[in-house]
């Protein structure tokens, strides 16, 4: 019998970067205290009018261009009825029959096949509060702050069949949404975070019973949380048992998935046209406009830069891993040579961003420094060795490489004669490995030009070394 297939498809709530809520003029800022940025109408006081923030719209509708969606030019508002106690007014404004952006794609590459996730829809709503339940003590708290925060919620198609494009799809989703500048993307924050709907199914056969994963708050998280899921509900189905139609809540410290409640149904929310909110128009002279402002989107981006440096793909997407890098990178190397540039960010300029765990933009690291580190490695000044072992101090100081280098007295020796000296030094002090080498060992010239670097703390050019020991040792 053939083997059970996973079915995937992801809810993904992307939080906009406007600088006041969906539906009134309060802040979004993170990190406030508690019940600050909150009004009537955030806070669903009865009466309240909403107006609908025009930003948002706009940054939805560059959402839905870049992932190939139409765009409706009208659409309407609706209410999705519900209580809980971090949603005031007892519904949350969201999209239904009429969402914003309908029918677009996503394509991602995994394990060098492309596949193409359908976007069902893209609508916008407005976020809800948070729950605070205090430990230790027998209460819970509602923060407001983020009640009426603008939300786009972008629905694929049940396309992906496993954890690993599922991650694809969503790193590709999050790059996109943050090159266009329409969210920060930053997951801890919540304004990048999805749910995921599991089923399995033998090919062939109708789709199984999916069960709704809540609290995927990392692409590491979404990875396992799914991957656990499938296991979960294979072994139910082997075991001759059924997947019951449910919301499950991912614990990532004990990695696995637990029952929350029922999983509702459309119906269950009764979805009406909110009677306070006009419908949103978009013009045709303004979705023009629009479409125009649409920068190179990352995949376009990393074809380009792979012709540039003829590096393979897997190298070349830490290049467009963030509109910042991209553009570092390309800044860069229209002052040098495009693939060392690439070569130098990929290799110690990451190596200390990810022992900082920090991002090139908390640095004081230039694009003009780091063309300017790749022409003196070129012209001989410094070696490789001394590129990289300064890398840490370029990112703190902000100095440029070649004063950097003059002034710490790290100028590569290039000098034969300086050499000879020190060169006949190692051979004398290493006669048994001399002998070795003599014999046939060729692999021991690295441990000479080991002893020759250390001797001159890494100064020695590479080259002339070689030649030396080279000649030296016949």
């Amino acid at each position: 019998m053939a083997e059970y297939e996973a079915v995937i498809g992801l809810e993904v709530h992307v939080q906009l970067a406007t600088a006041s809520k969906l539906f009134c003029s309060c802040s979004t800022s993170f990190g406030q205290p508690a019940n600050s940025n909150v009004c009537e109408v955030c806070s669903g006081q009865p009466g309240a009018l909403p107006r609908v923030n025009a930003e948002a719209v706009h940054y939805a509708a560059l959402v839905g261009l870049a992932t190939g969606c139409r765009i409706n030019q009208r659409s309407v508002f609706a209410r999705k009825n519900y209580f809980y106690p971090d949603l005031p007014a007892g519904y949350q404004i969201s999209q239904f029959d009429l969402p914003i952006c309908e029918h677009g794609h996503l394509d991602v590459t995994v394990g060098g096949q492309i596949r193409r996730v359908g976007i069902t829809r893209i609508h916008m709503e407005n976020d809800a509060g948070k729950n605070i339940h205090a430990q230790g003590e027998n209460a819970s708290f509602v923060d407001l702050n983020r009640a009426g925060t603008p939300l786009v919620e972008i629905v694929s198609e049940p396309d992906m069949r496993s954890a690993a494009e599922a991650v694809a799809y969503l790193k590709a989703l999050h790059s996109i949404v943050t090159y266009l500048g329409v969210s920060d993307g930053n997951m801890e924050e919540g304004s990048f975070r999805c749910d995921a709907n599991v089923s399995l199914h033998r090919p062939g056969t109708p789709f199984g019973t999916r069960a709704e994963l809540k609290n995927l708050n990392s692409f590491r998280n979404v990875q396992r949380a799914i991957e656990y899921e499938i296991g979960r509900q294979r072994d139910l189905l082997e075991d001759g048992e059924e997947v019951v139609q449910e919301t499950r809540l991912y614990d990532a410290g004990r990695n696995i998935t637990a029952s929350m409640r029922g999983k509702e149904e459309a119906h269950d929310y009764r979805y009406f046209p909110d009677p306070d909110l006009l419908p949103v128009v978009i013009g045709d002279a303004q979705l023009e406009a629009w479409r125009g402002e649409l920068p190179e989107l990352p995949q376009a981006r990393l074809a380009r830069f792979m012709e540039m440096t003829g590096l393979p793909e897997a190298d070349a997407e830490l290049l467009v891993s963030s509109r910042a890098m991209a553009d570092f990178f390309e800044k860069a190397a229209g002052m040098a040579e495009p693939r060392k540039v690439a070569t130098m960010i990929i290799g110690p300029v990451q190596r200390e961003l990810n022992a900082r765990a920090c991002a090139l933009t908390d640095t004081a690291f230039t694009a003009e420094a780091l063309a300017e580190l790749v022409r003196i490695v070129d012209g001989g000044l410094i070696s490789a060795k001394i590129a990289s072992d300064i890398v840490p101090e370029l990112l703190d100081g902000g100095e440029m490489p070649e004063a950097l280098v003059r002034r710490k007295g790290l100028v590569q020796i290039s000098d034969t004669s300086e050499l000879e000296g020190i060169v006949d030094g190692v051979i004398a002090a290493n006669p048994a490995e001399v002998d070795a080498y003599r014999g046939g060992k060729k692999k021991l010239l690295s441990f000479f030009m080991g002893q020759v670097m250390r001797a001159t703390r890494g100064k020695a050019n590479p080259a002339a070394i070689t030649e030396l020991l080279a000649r030296k040792l016949g």
